[in-house]
């Protein structure tokens, strides 16, 4: 299938090369996360220890209860490891404040969820422009131009969410996400609620975000198929990564 109505290139002034150092952009160290169950606590996380180098695109599959979304979550500063280090981008979350690490997800790390996560009330254009302003630095209109035309989204930036499809809805929660050029986008089954062709299409587009703007991606999903599309391909089960093996 052929995506080139959707997908824009970008022009060549706008692509940066594939990853410029050897230095992980994202790592963890003996990675644990444990929760309360009354007297019990039970391990979501056992010692996981990952590198993620920029310009890496990387899968993370495994059946539900794995550990996988609790990964994210943790190398996201969205919830904080029982113990061991997440590192991004050279900054300890353990080390830091809640203050600190919302700081450093606003600059840093862009999420695309399975859900959207759209403001309903506001048109696509807003719900774009609001990442923009909440970042510190004002409306962009350049990297809005740019960001837009990529994801195929000129003709659609003044529907709210109801008057989106589900594909173009995550269109829009993707540019939300890399508008700022966060070092790293994370993305929670992004096309799990979509269809086959959305699905297709979202993962193109992740695709050439990773290799003509050099964007840093970590996605989890329990789809191999989805999983093709990435560079590399680790597989978790009871809490640990069990493999890890690159793709054609």
């Amino acid at each position: 299938m052929q995506f080139t109505d959707t997908i824009q290139t970008l022009p060549e002034t706008e692509r940066i090369p594939g990853p410029m150092s050897l230095e992980p952009i994202l790592k963890t160290e003996n990675l644990w996360k444990l929760y309360h169950a009354g007297k019990v606590d039970v391990p979501a996380l056992r010692g996981v220890n990952l590198a993620v180098l920029p310009g890496e695109s990387l899968a993370i599959m495994g059946p539900s209860g794995c550990g996988k979304s609790s990964l994210l979550y943790l190398i996201g500063g969205l919830a904080q490891a029982s113990r061991g280090r997440v590192l991004v981008d050279g900054n300890d979350l353990s080390t830091m404040s809640d203050a600190e690490r919302t700081k450093l997800r606003r600059h840093k790390i862009g999420f695309v969820f399975q859900r959207f996560n759209l403001l309903p009330t506001l048109s696509a254009e807003g719900n774009i422009a609001i990442a923009q302003h909440l970042h510190g630095d004002g409306f962009d209109p350049h990297r809005f131009d740019v960001v837009t035309k990529m994801l195929g989204l000129e003709g659609r930036l003044k529907h709210k969410p109801s008057e989106l499809s589900g594909g173009e809805q995550q269109r829009v929660a993707i540019a939300r996400a890399i508008i700022n050029e966060p070092k790293i986008l994370l993305a929670d089954e992004p096309t799990g609620n979509l269809d086959t062709k959305n699905s297709e299409i979202v993962l193109a587009m992740l695709r050439q975000l990773n290799k003509d703007m050099g964007q840093t991606i970590v996605m989890i999903t329990h789809n191999p198929e989805a999983a093709a599309y990435f560079d590399r391909i680790v597989h978790m089960r009871d809490g640990v990564i069990v493999d890890g093996v690159p793709t054609d």
